[in-house]
């Protein structure tokens, strides 16, 4: 690893701005940027010093003479947001949807849902969702053949695949375990069949 990658990485570790070690090394941010790019190499022995003692470090480990001591690797946030749960949901026979508010799970920035719930049973395995993971949802009445969907039936709720069979007007909705049948509904139980979310994103327990 060049000296200025050395340089950049023990600045980040130390939480430094490139404007901070620069006023801490008695030189400018052009200088030390030039320094981390690599533009210069041939840095003055008494400034390294300066650069060295801001970071903590020694000149000997900035430089790469001492193969003793690695860098240390760049560190970047995970940056997570809270999403509100709402309770169980079956992943076997349909139980009694429970949508009461019971605190709030941490989710990946990128995970765009808007509650979440715990999964309950062992009809989507297949699809790697086990009995008491936090299945995250997006809100929506509607979804697209095949995607997982919280499915309120009457009173009740599934996490199922979701098919919708235009020419014979049913809905099937489709576990990911053998040992389950599809539940299907027509005619007159379409009514009772209402799309809460689809799932977007799980969270396994530690196996």
């Amino acid at each position: 690893m060049k000296p200025g990658e050395r340089i950049r990485q023990y600045r980040i570790r130390a939480g430094k701005t490139m404007e901070e070690l620069a006023n801490a090394a008695d030189t400018s941010r052009q200088t030390i940027y030039r320094y981390e790019s690599g533009e210069t190499t041939n840095i003055p022995r008494g400034r390294l010093e300066a650069i060295a003692r801001a970071l903590d470090v020694s000149p000997a480990v900035l430089m790469g003479w001492d193969a003793g001591e690695a860098p240390p690797a760049e560190i970047f946030p995970i940056r997570r947001r809270a999403v509100p749960m709402l309770g169980s949901v079956a992943c076997g026979e349909p139980v009694y949807a429970e949508q009461d508010f019971c605190g709030y799970e941490l989710a990946g920035e990128g995970v765009d849902a808007d509650f979440c719930l715990r999964a309950s049973g062992d009809s989507m395995v297949g699809a790697r969702i086990y009995d008491g993971d936090i299945v995250f949802v997006k809100a929506q009445d509607s979804v697209e053949d095949g995607q997982i969907a919280v499915v309120i039936i009457g009173e009740e709720a599934t996490l199922k695949r979701f098919y919708y069979d235009r020419p014979g007007q049913k809905v099937i909705l489709t576990p990911e375990n053998p040992r389950y049948a599809p539940l299907v509904f027509s005619g007159e139980e379409l009514d009772t069949v209402r799309i809460l979310g689809r799932a977007v994103a799980f969270q396994s327990r530690i196996r």
